[in-house]
């Protein structure tokens, strides 16, 4: 049953961000450049300009460690997509309502208009309906037509609970461990042909795969399957708060 009532939309989003950030806290976070380093939130640099890229299903820890008003979230216009903006503006964050594979391009258009005077943005290029894990290629036109630089992350938890959607939505358990890891940024040239953004959306894709596979292997083996130059984030071993044992979840 979706909700349509504002108020009980306002009330879910409230109670939606207080587990969000409790849930979180208990986390084992770790985060790894596997590249050049990308300056993250909640102190990004005001340049590059950068669009972060994660698929849907990891979106719970993004949204709530990286929230700050520098960054502006894409979110779907439709009644799910309206709870999940007020949840993403309860943490911090900006929204900007529509879609990079509904619609067409056109509605991708619509979108440029609204995010040219946004610092950073943030999309979930699979979203909001799938296919789940495929990149779609208005991210990338919005990127060309913005000057920002794509920044595709990594994210995984450690055997996480999967929810019935079509993106088997990933929650993860508390105090196990969260990974984060970025890779290769891209850049679009500006007057992208339309033949070549799915060029582009491709090797994106490449990358996003990447990352995730490393990724994962990382959070359920607590070891990183690529050996190569990194750059810690600051605080990338943040301590968490609930949970005072971590030999139990060692594999």
């Amino acid at each position: 049953m979706k909700i349509r009532n504002p108020h009980l939309i306002r009330a879910a989003g409230w109670l939606g961000t207080q587990v969000a950030r409790g849930l979180v806290r208990t986390l084992r976070f770790e985060y790894r450049a596997l590249g050049p380093a990308v300056v993250m939130p909640p102190q990004p640099e005001p340049e590059p300009r950068s669009v972060f890229l994660l698929w849907h299903e990891t979106l719970l820890l993004p949204l709530t460690k990286y929230a700050c008003p520098e960054v502006s979230t894409l979110v779907s216009k439709h009644a799910d997509g309206q709870l999940l903006g007020t949840l993403i503006k309860a943490l911090g964050l900006s929204v900007v309502y529509g879609s990079t594979n509904r619609g067409g391009m056109q509605a991708v258009r619509e979108i440029i208009r609204d995010v040219t005077g946004c610092r950073h943005l943030a999309i979930t290029p699979d979203g909001p309906r799938g296919p789940r894990r495929v990149v779609q290629p208005g991210a990338v036109y919005i990127a060309a037509k913005t000057g920002m630089t794509l920044a595709p992350l990594g994210v995984a938890y450690r055997r996480p609970w999967r929810a019935k959607s079509w993106d088997r939505f990933a929650i993860p358990k508390p105090c196990t461990r969260a990974k984060v890891v970025s890779g290769r940024t891209f850049t679009v040239p500006p007057k992208v042909r339309t033949e070549d953004l799915e060029r582009h959306a491709a090797e994106v894709q490449v990358e996003l795969d990447r990352l995730t596979r490393i990724a994962e292997h990382w959070a359920e083996t607590n070891r990183l399957p690529e050996c190569g130059p990194h750059t810690p984030c600051a605080g990338e071993q943040e301590p968490h708060t609930a949970c005072a044992d971590h030999t139990q979840d060692r594999p």
